[in-house]
C-alpha cells in the first residue's frame, strides 16, 4: 500500500523532492501551492503519482484540511511558513518533515514535537541536514572531541559576475543565513556569533575558497555536542570577494534590517541569473584525542549537478531534496523513530548513504 504523502510548495526544491519520490511507486502525493504557474509546471512534468492542490498555506484551517488523511508531510516552503505548516501536521497526526534553516522557527518545531504521537523531523536539507550526519558520524569515532569544522557551499561552477555567485535556492533562505545570529560553542561555551564574520581561505582540489559564519547550518548539534567539544562552528563556503561584497549590502547599505530584507531581495533576483550548472561542497573536519593521540579526521566531498529520471537537476536541488526524502524513507522504514523530534545527527551516515535517495551523496 502506498504511504500517502502531501508535499506544500511546488518550488524549485519541489519539483525535485516529486521527482526522487514519484518514481519509487511508493508514495502517491498531493503538491499544494498557493501560486498556480507553479501548479501548472508541476502538471505538466507529468510526475507519476502526483496530483496538485491550489491553496492558501499561510492558513491555519486550510493547512489543516489539505493535511489531513496524509501519513507524511514535507514543507518545502519559506522559513515563515513552518510554525503554521508543523502545527497543522501535528493537528492532523501526520509526520512531518522539513528544510528550514531558521533557528526560530525550529524552536517552534522542537515544541510542537513535545508528546506528539508522530515524528517531527526539521532541518532535513543539505545544512542543516546532511552535514550534520556527517560531522556527528566522523565526531563518533574520538574518545574525546576537540573541535568539530562544519563548512558547506552551493557554488556556481563558472562564476561570473562580482559576487562569483548564483541562485540556486531560496532568496528568503539565503538572506536569513547572512543576517541572522549564529549559534556556535566557543571554548566549551554556547554562543552566538556575528553572521559574516571570522572570514577564512583554504583550497580544495587546486580551487581557492573563503568560509565565514551564517546562520542556521548546526541545526541541533550545538544541543547533541554540548559539554563534548571545545569548539563547534558552521561557515558557508564561497568563491573568495563574495562575503565582502554581501557585508557592503548588508552592514553599510543596511539592507539587512528586517524593514529592508525585500528591497535585498529584490536585487539579488532581479540582478542575480539562476543556474543549474553548480557544485556542492561538503567539508567537515573534526580534531581530538584517539587512543592516546591527538587527531584529526577529514570528510570532504564534491557533488555536482546531473540528470536524474530524464530532468536536470541542479546539485543544490539534489542534494535538498535527497536529503529530506531519505530522512522519509529512514523514518517510514523504522531506522529512525516514528515520533517525537528527530534530530539530524540520529541518523547513521551508512544508512543515509546506502538509501535509495542518499545515493546521490555516495556517488
Amino acid at each position: 500500500m502506498k504511504t500517502k504523502l502531501i508535499l506544500l510548495g511546488a518550488g524549485k526544491i519541489g519539483d525535485a523532492i516529486l521527482n526522487l519520490l514519484s518514481h519509487t511507486g511508493d508514495y502517491k502525493i498531493t503538491v499544494a501551492d498557493r501560486d498556480p504557474q507553479r501548479l501548472a509546471h508541476v502538471a505538466a512534468m507529468r510526475f507519476p503519482d502526483v496530483t496538485t492542490a491550489h491553496a492558501d498555506i499561510g492558513d491555519m484551517k486550510t493547512v489543516v484540511d489539505l493535511i489531513d488523511g496524509h501519513d507524511v508531510t514535507l514543507s518545502a516552503c519559506p522559513y515563515f511558513l513552518t510554525p503554521v505548516i508543523a502545527g497543522a501536521a501535528r493537528k492532523a497526526g501526520s509526520h512531518y518533515f522539513d528544510l528550514t534553516e531558521d533557528v526560530e522557527s525550529t524552536r517552534i518545531v522542537k515544541q510542537l514535537a513535545e508528546d506528539a504521537s508522530t515524528a517531527f523531523v526539521p532541518q532535513c536539507g543539505l545544512a542543516p541536514g546532511f552535514i550534520s550526519i556527517v560531522a556527528n558520524d566522523v565526531a563518533r569515532r574520538f574518545d574525546k572531541l576537540r573541535d568539530v569544522h562544519m563548512r558547506v557551499g552551493a557554488l556556481p561552477t563558472y562564476p561570473s559576475n562580482a559576487l562569483k555567485y548564483n541562485l540556486t535556492w531560496s532568496t528568503d533562505g539565503l538572506i536569513n543565513e547572512y543576517c541572522n545570529p549564529c549559534e556556535a560553542i566557543v571554548d566549551g561555551q554556547l554562543r552566538e556569533v556575528s553572521p559574516l564574520e571570522e572570514v577564512e581561505h583554504f583550497s580544495l582540489d587546486g580551487v581557492d575558497y573563503e568560509a565565514f559564519n551564517t546562520s542556521g547550518g548546526l541545526g541541533t548539534l550545538c544541543e547533541s555536542l554540548a559539554g563534548k567539544v571545545q569548539n563547534l562552528n558552521y561557515k558557508t563556503v564561497r568563491y573568495p570577494g563574495h562575503r565582502d561584497i554581501i557585508k557592503m549590502l548588508v552592514r553599510d547599505l543596511q539592507l539587512g534590517l528586517l524593514d529592508r530584507r525585500p528591497i535585498l531581495k529584490e536585487v539579488l533576483e532581479s540582478s542575480i541569473p539562476i543556474t543549474k550548472q553548480d557544485v556542492v561542497l561538503v567539508f567537515a573536519s573534526v580534531c581530538g584525542m584517539r587512543e592516546g593521540r591527538l587527531e584529526q579526521e577529514t570528510y570532504a566531498k564534491k557533488i555536482y549537478s546531473q540528470h536524474v529520471n530524464g530532468h536536470l537537476l541542479s546539485a543544490i536541488q539534489v542534494t535538498t531534496a535527497a536529503g529530506i526524502c531519505t530522512m522519509v524513507d529512514l523514518v517510514m522504514q523504522g531506522k529512525l523513530p516514528k515520533k517525537g523530534l528527530i534530530r539530524q545527527e540520529q541518523a547513521r551516515l551508512d544508512d543515509f548513504l546506502s538509501n535509495r535517495f542518499g545515493r546521490f551523496y555516495a556517488a
